[in-house]
């Protein structure tokens, strides 16, 4: 779950098996999670932009996904507190994506 707190800060928040709400900074889930979260726990810092933790998280799935990545078979979600509708969750549409992508 992501959202803005009441301070207004990005949260990220993952709830495990039992029911707790654990914060993350940047957290994987699903089959290869495990590499992935490592790559993720290295590699992100709380300073990083939104462009580099997208390029960040799309390097994390291309090297975890069994097909080649593209912007058919992946979402990007953002969730941010700068806009004028802070917290408001979105997606990127593949036009977006694709530069992304094409950037890797």
């Amino acid at each position: 779950m992501a959202g803005v707190d009441e301070n207004g800060e990005s949260v990220l928040l993952h709830m495990d098996p039992s029911g707790t709400y654990l914060k993350y900074g940047a957290k994987a889930i699903g089959a290869g999670s495990e590499g992935a979260q490592a790559t993720l726990e290295e590699q992100y810092h709380k300073s990083m932009t939104l462009d580099d933790g997208m390029k960040l998280c799309l390097n994390v799935l291309k090297q975890v996904m069994e097909e080649k990545i593209s912007a058919t078979n992946i979402e990007v979600g953002i969730c941010r507190k700068d806009q004028e509708k802070p917290g408001k969750f979105y997606l990127l549409g593949k036009d977006l994506i694709d530069p992304l992508l094409t950037a890797l």
